[in-house]
């Protein structure tokens, strides 16, 4: 099959004129990935190599694709893979920054786990973060604070409660995830957990829970009591 140049296309079928004639959310995948190329090469032009990436592997396997993955499609250099990869990893940040609206109140373990659980949606490793929230119990912010194993080299409560003296928080609630996807505490998340709760009451900004995230349910430290055991 012989090639052709994206210039001998009509111009509104040029993925980047389709962009701004219809709008980005009009545009097809091989679309959107070809502007991301930029280029093709000299045997393929930029939206057969699009293609050639789509076919190999899907949208969920491009969630997690690392720049060695793409090299591995001919026409695929270091830099169009990096561009890639930077371009997937920038759009999951945007969406790991979505925040509820304003002033949103979260009453119970179930409505924090439900308003949080997208953050942890296909992570292969261990992810903290504090929500933290006014005298009202509304909302303020949530912070992605840590990533990895949970423990007293990686995570520290002073990071924790410097955000919460920027933001002039009243309390603050964690959550964090398990890989395997088992909701029970560890061992290191008790003893973190504790350490924390006297934090906060040297602070005088209490953590009033803890939650484990999981797919389908969630532990808190709250709910079964530990909290006030520690």
């Amino acid at each position: 099959m012989n090639s052709y140049k994206i210039k001998e296309l009509p111009i509104t079928e040029r993925p980047r004129e389709r962009l701004k004639q219809v709008g980005v959310t009009n545009l097809t995948d091989k679309e959107l990935l070809a502007i991301i190329l930029k280029t093709g090469t000299k045997k393929k032009n930029v939206s057969e190599l699009a293609l050639d990436i789509l076919t190999n592997y899907s949208l969920q396997q491009l969630k997690e694709i690392t720049q060695y993955d793409l090299m591995k499609i001919k026409g695929i250099g270091e830099v169009k893979a990096l561009e890639i990869v930077a371009s997937i990893e920038l759009g999951k940040r945007i969406l790991l920054q979505k925040e509820p609206f304003p002033k949103t109140k979260l009453k119970s373990p179930q409505e924090i786990w439900e308003n949080s659980k997208y953050l942890f949606t296909n992570i292969k490793q261990e992810k903290f973060y504090c929500l933290y929230f006014n005298h009202k119990q509304e909302l303020i912010e949530r912070k992605l604070l840590f990533m990895g194993t949970i423990n007293q080299s990686i995570t520290h409560p002073r990071e924790i409660f410097k955000e919460a003296y920027k933001l002039s928080a009243s309390s603050i609630i964690c959550l964090h995830n398990h890989p395997s996807n088992d909701i029970n505490p560890s061992r290191a998340d008790i003893i973190f957990t504790k350490n924390l709760m006297k934090t906060g009451q040297i602070q005088g900004i209490p953590v009033v829970d803890h939650i484990i995230v999981g797919d389908e349910s969630f532990y808190s430290f709250y709910e079964h009591r530990n909290i006030l055991n520690l």
